[in-house]
């Protein structure tokens, strides 16, 4: 005779197939769970009889989520994230807030402008410990486990995914002395055409300068060039070498305009800003810490930017 609980059935056969998402084959969900993949293969099987859909496209080598199954697994990620934040938020009510926050954010910016916010916030608060990634690329906050996520720029739409704006990053164009002595100094965008720019791209897509035409509209500008970086830091490099003309944001362009290492080609009055978010999963209930740090990164970030 089966005693168990149905909902306790139904809650397993979730976990089960959220493991199985994550751990990317039904062997690798069985090995996590210390079950068979016999054990997973008919959990599964269960799942998709009472759901009346198929979850996954299965090979002898692979499986993939169905149109349907990826909707599943997303509002089960969603259902597990209210639970586990609702009961952070009860706990948090009797002990303050702690627990762990794993964040991504840009290399360059992250060490500038949100460093010192998490280093402040650990202080304050002992008990929350933070983890950080900081890398250029473009995490899946969702699918990786991440609580927060800084994005530069626009977001994409999402219905999992909440985004908050944190600061706006003026940019401008900058190049040496010496480059702007033997090749002149660029005034409009077809003056920009003839000249060598050093640009930024990631997974061959290049980012467009958005500059501001002499009718007040702006236009994706792409300067001819030989040289693409995914790092800011290096195009900063190149230009102050004598490499080009280099958009940059204005607070890590103009630390070497002291030093005459750098000139200012155009200002952020012709070159559009950026907008910098902060975006989380979609929850109910977030947690404190999460706020917290949420609430910390709109104060704070936009002073350390100006610094």
């Amino acid at each position: 005779m089966n005693n168990r609980n149905p909902w306790e059935e139904r809650f397993n056969g979730i976990m089960t197939f959220i493991t199985v998402v994550e751990a990317g084959s039904f062997s690798g969900a069985a090995f996590r769970m210390n079950l068979t993949r016999s054990a997973i293969t008919k959990s599964i099987a269960k799942l998709e009889k009472r759901l009346g859909i198929k979850l996954f496209h299965r090979t002898t080598r692979q499986q993939t989520l169905t149109h349907e199954g990826g909707l599943y697994y997303e509002h089960c990620l969603g259902m597990y994230g209210n639970l586990n934040a609702l009961e952070s938020e009860l706990r948090d009510g009797q002990v303050g807030p702690e627990g762990k926050i794993r964040i991504s954010c840009p290399v360059l910016f992250g060490r500038r402008c949100v460093a010192p916010v998490l280093r402040s916030l650990t202080r304050t608060h002992p008990h929350i410990q933070i983890e950080t990634e900081l890398s250029d690329r473009v995490v899946d906050v969702l699918v990786e486990g991440f609580d927060l996520a800084i994005r530069v720029g626009m977001l994409a739409d999402s219905t999992a995914l909440i985004g908050r704006k944190i600061t706006e990053q003026h940019m401008a164009i900058f190049a040496s002395p010496e480059y702007l002595q033997r090749h002149g100094t660029p005034v409009s965008i077809h003056d920009l055409h003839k000249h060598r720019g050093i640009l930024y791209g990631r997974s061959g897509k290049l980012q467009p300068w958005i500059i501001r035409d002499d009718n007040g509209q702006f236009v994706d500008v792409y300067p001819p060039s030989n040289e693409v970086y995914d790092d800011l830091q290096v195009i900063a490099d190149s230009a102050i070498e004598g490499g080009g003309l280099a958009w940059l944001p204005d607070w890590l362009g103009s630390s070497y305009l002291a030093n005459n290492q750098l000139s200012l080609v155009m200002g952020s009055q012709r070159v559009k800003s950026v907008d910098i978010y902060v975006i989380w999963p979609k929850t109910q209930y977030l947690p404190h810490r999460i706020r917290l740090l949420i609430d910390s990164l709109v104060e704070q970030v936009p002073l350390l930017i100006r610094q």
